[in-house]
């Protein structure tokens, strides 16, 4: 009857880790639910003896049973029974539901069609767990069907699932396998040994806990291992939203505004396990667009930062129409919309707004001004946490044709400085991949297809750093990075080629979820903006997107390659060309798909989450870690012997010493004045010296024993030892004395009634260590070294220690009224 228990419990616990996947808990209740009425109808069938065919299908009418009862009630006969009108409503359900996970990313809301489909499905799964370890009686493959319902998180999303889940979702199938072994144990017929500790001793059950408890110590061993393993990685715990350290110095009253190193922060947010919601927005044509957040023009050869910002009094939001986008000409078609944004109420301190960029007019509550060369929006005494505010953009829609004519530069060349010192091979590969561009359009495109595809670059969260070595590192030879990396390179080589460029930080437009565009930490992003005149500035997007890139970044539909005419500026055709990748996440392309469906549409970019090392470099890293690991135990033991080693010392200082004074003027009994008088200081009591040296010295010789492969006999008492190494090995007569010290400073701490007063010294251990070890052999002694067993079974035994604790589960009893009223009548007795 345990069994199908242990398969129920196994299965509801595994369903856990489907959290990430949900907003809401209305799925956990329905597929707890659906656990539940399928434990319960297989506990029936084993209960009442049923076939074992007949099993799974009562689990299965039971499951329809429930379902219908749950999502088609007002359809069914008495609420329960299901009708063709039941039937129909439940696949409307399902149909609703499957095009609910089509239209949304996860974490997907908890709507009726969704729910349905995730009860029915782990209802399913607990039917299998059921047939393949109670039916079938092979609890291991049992672990197939869960296998499955644990990986589909892992599939769905990038996040890792929280080790809770993970702990409970294993202790569930390692309970199952437990509860399957204590069952077949006891089909094994009439014990002949029972535990007699138990009252009435004389039952049939045989003893189950020892296999029980190897299980469960086998169990917790492998998840403790799983965990704690790969928490030795280190990972980045980065302050979230960047830490949003823009704080002014000068209290609430100040007018100075801090912008945080946004580059540094921006790592921290895609490397971090958990992905909080930052805002979300509706817009009046329900496009998705980035959030820019900060505007970096400035480039010193190791970071990216912004020049200073002005927010004059008459630029504040709440006085009008922002100032103009730079660089906009009135020629340029623009295209309007109108977006709501609400700011998470759980960020930390954050005094910039997150806006579409060009905004032409921000509705916010307090004072919030904007930059005239940068529009970047932003306050001296408010935050942003819980704002909600609305924005007007007015987004430029260019033809090639206005870009390929666009070849001045904005004012000034900040917008063109690098610093002395790049690497001029990086100089040569941007000529090299913009050869045959006519005008600097065409070369930006040939620049992004060059990163998003001709480049073969992948993506990936562990390179970091945006400066000059790493900037060749990333274009010259490793070509694997995430935003940062590929954002700074284009802008960089943009530069190169005398196009004015800077970076900008904020997010991509997120991922819809019912109504509202949802941006959580994840989407955290840079890119580059290029400047062509009479356009102003364009974004563009080097990073691959999709499932092996950013998940949610979007390749502007006026970036796509063009091709080259002998007189660009009579137009040339803007439509993609061979290898120009899926735009289908561009705004007004297809029908668009979800920016998150990773392993599906990745627009030719490969599928290397992280190339990494060589493979010989990580091998190398790998066998040494393996043999640091492996010199574990020869390093305690080095350190044992160290620590003794000290103890014999600082006891041989503190023994008492031989003094001569002189001798006292008068005579003695015979008449004669002795010239000196011996003196030895006693303490008062001697095993106070005595005692650390003989236990640190008798501990080393059992200890050199077992590493030799010697290892004193657990009946041998030290002076039997000491006599059969002697007889044994025909030490010389000083090793001799030297083992005959140690066994008889052992033997009359244990046994003799008076203290001692004297003890062996690091010379006799020494010399005993020196004598066994030219006893054995070579390969011996490197064993002894190299992997001590004294010290491997001090590992093993405190391992046991660990799991002692687990023991005392076999202890908890639960005494019945009928097992007291037993010991009450045996006691009468």
């Amino acid at each position: 009857m345990k069994l199908p228990v242990a398969a129920g419990l196994a299965t509801a616990a595994v369903s856990i880790t489907l959290y990430p996947l949900f907003n809401g808990g209305a799925w956990f209740w329905a597929s707890m639910g659906a656990v539940l009425v399928t434990t319960v109808a297989g506990v029936a069938a084993s209960r009442l003896a049923a076939p074992r065919w007949l099993a799974p299908p009562a689990m299965l009418v039971a499951l329809g049973v429930y379902l219908t009862a749950a999502f088609a009630r007002q359809e069914a006969w008495v609420a329960v029974i299901p009708t063709k009108d039941s039937v129909l409503r439940l696949g409307e359900l399902i149909a609703s539901g499957y095009d609910d996970i089509q239209r949304f990313a996860a974490p997907v809301p908890s709507t009726p069609g969704i729910s349905l489909l995730t009860g029915g499905g782990v209802g399913l799964i607990a039917v299998l767990v059921d047939l393949f370890a109670v039916r079938l009686r092979r609890a291991a493959l049992a672990g197939l069907p869960l296998l499955a319902l644990f990986t589909v998180p892992a599939a769905v999303i990038t996040d890792p699932i929280g080790w809770p889940a993970f702990v409970i979702g294993a202790l569930g199938y390692v309970g199952l396998l437990v509860a399957d072994g204590r069952e077949r144990l006891s089909h094994w017929g009439r014990a002949v040994l029972v535990r007699r500790s138990r009252i009435g001793g004389t039952g049939a059950a045989p003893d189950t806990g020892r296999l029980a408890l190897s299980g469960k110590r086998i169990g917790v061993t492998a998840i403790a291992l799983a965990i704690l393993l790969p928490a030795l990685l280190p990972t980045l715990a980065p302050d979230p939203l960047f830490g949003f350290g823009v704080g002014n110095g000068l209290g609430p009253g100040g007018n100075n505004i801090g912008i945080p190193d946004a580059i540094a922060k921006l790592g921290g947010q895609l490397n971090q396990q958990g992905n909080a919601t930052v805002l979300t927005y509706t817009s009046s044509d329900d496009q998705p667009r980035y959030l820019r957040i900060y505007s970096l023009d400035l480039f010193d050869g190791r970071k990216w930062t912004p020049s200073a910002l002005r927010g004059r009094p008459e630029d504040r939001v709440s006085a009008g129409p922002l100032p103009p986008a730079p660089g906009l000409g009135p020629g340029v078609t623009v295209k309007r919309a109108e977006t709501r944004i609400t700011i998470s109420e759980d960020i930390e301190q954050l005094r910039f707004l997150p806006l579409p960029y060009p905004a032409t007019q921000v509705e916010a509550d307090g004072d919030w001004r904007a930059d005239r060369a940068t529009l970047m929006v932003f306050s001296t005494r408010d935050e942003a946490a819980g704002l909600e505010y609305r924005v007007a953009t007015g987004e430029p829609q260019p033809t090639a044709a206005q870009l390929d004519a666009a070849v001045s530069l904005p004012g000034g060349s900040r917008f063109l400085d690098l610093p002395p010192g790049l690497d001029g091979q990086v100089r040569e590969m941007a000529v090299r991949v913009t050869r045959g561009a006519a005008t600097p359009y065409q070369k930006a495109v040939k620049l992004q297809e060059w990163f998003t595809h001709s480049g073969k670059f992948t993506y990936s969260l562990r390179t970091t750093g945006s400066g000059g070595d790493a900037l060749s590192r990333f274009v010259l030879t490793g070509r694997s990075g995430y935003c940062e990396q590929f954002a700074s390179a284009m802008a960089v080589m943009a530069r190169m080629l005398g196009i004015p460029a800077r970076v900008s930080i904020g997010y991509t437009g997120g991922t819809k979820i019912g109504k509202s565009w949802v941006v959580r930490t994840h989407d955290a992003h840079a890119w580059p903006e290029l400047y062509f005149a009479g356009v102003g500035w364009l974004r563009f997007e080097p990073t691959p997107t999709g499932g092996a890139g950013q998940g949610t970044a979007q390749v502007p539909p006026y970036t796509v390659p063009v091709t080259p005419t002998a007189n660009p500026t009579t137009g040339s055709s803007a439509g993609p060309s061979s290898g120009a990748g899926d735009t289908s996440d561009q705004p007004g392309g297809p029908a668009r798909r979800n920016p998150r469906q990773f392993d599906r549409d990745f627009g030719g970019v490969p599928v290397i989450p992280d190339p990494g090392l060589p493979v010989a470099a990580k091998g190398g890293i790998g066998a040494g870690a393996l043999l640091l690991l492996a010199l574990i135990p020869a390093l305690l033991r080095l350190l044992f012997w160290y620590g003794r080693r000290r103890v014999l010392a600082r006891v041989a200082a503190a023994r008492p010493a031989t003094v001569r004074v002189p001798a006292p003027r008068a005579p003695n009994t015979s008449g004669e004045l002795p010239r000196e008088v011996t003196v030895r200081a006693i303490p008062r009591d001697p095993s106070a010296y005595a005692a650390p040296a003989v236990e640190a010295a008798w501990a080393e010789l059992c200890d050199t024993l077992t590493d030799f492969g010697m290892p004193r006999k657990p009946s041998e008492s030290p002076r039997a030892l000491a006599r059969r190494l002697t007889e044994q090995y025909e030490f010389d007569a000083e090793t001799a004395a030297s083992i005959g010290t140690i066994a008889s400073a052992e033997e009359r701490l244990r046994y003799a009634p008076t203290p001692l007063d004297a003890g062996p010294a690091a010379s006799d251990v020494r010399r005993v260590r020196r004598a066994l070890a030219a006893t054995v052999s070579r390969r011996r002694r490197v064993g002894a070294a190299l992997a001590p067993r004294s010290t491997l079974l001090r590992l093993r035994a405190l391992g046991e220690k660990a799991l002692d604790g687990f023991d005392r589960l076999e202890n908890i009893r639960i005494r019945t009224a009928r097992r007291d009223d037993h010991v009450r009548e045996l006691t009468s007795r």
